[in-house]
């Protein structure tokens, strides 16, 4: 079967950054997706429509087709008193807040310089390029409440709250 939309994809990858740095990787079939529901990045969704399984792809995805480029404007210093843990605050902690527009968003500590906290809401794999190996392990129909969820489910199955 060929993965195209609303397929259920089983692979194994290894991501890279340009410099061969492992970034993320997940083997023995243990990454599963949703073909179509916007579950991975957009570059490797794109190099993996077609495709069936025991196919392996090498793919290098530009950061526009990634995580986006880095935006210098989503990083900002802000005062120690602004977060609900101020003695827990360390670079590379990751907390959630909110956009003005109500969006949730990942900020990570990237300073920390007395009651000065630089925050930075990119996300962390911004303005790289993402070098995939990847091998196709299963291709399935997805169910009808994986389509209408948008996403998988596993064996067990599991339920909203």
């Amino acid at each position: 079967m060929q993965i195209a939309e609303q397929k259920v994809v089983t692979l194994d990858y290894i991501l890279k950054d340009d410099a061969g740095t492992v970034i993320d990787q997940s083997q023995n079939g243990q990454f599963v997706y949703l073909h179509g529901a916007f579950n991975i990045v957009p570059g490797l969704e794109k190099a993996l429509d077609g495709k069936t399984s025991g196919d392996q792809v090498s793919v290098s995805v530009s950061p526009e087709d990634g995580y986006g480029e880095r935006d210098d404007a989503r990083s900002q210093v802000v005062e120690r008193e602004m977060f609900d843990t101020p003695d827990e605050i360390e670079v590379g902690r990751q907390f959630h807040a909110q956009s003005p527009d109500g969006e949730t968003l990942v900020i990570t500590v990237t300073a920390v310089e007395g009651d000065k906290i630089t925050i930075d809401g990119n996300h962390p794999l911004a303005g790289v390029t993402l070098n995939f190996d990847v091998t196709i392990v299963d291709v399935r129909e997805a169910t009808e409440e994986e389509i209408s969820h948008g996403h998988v489910h596993g064996p067990d199955d599991h339920h909203h709250d």
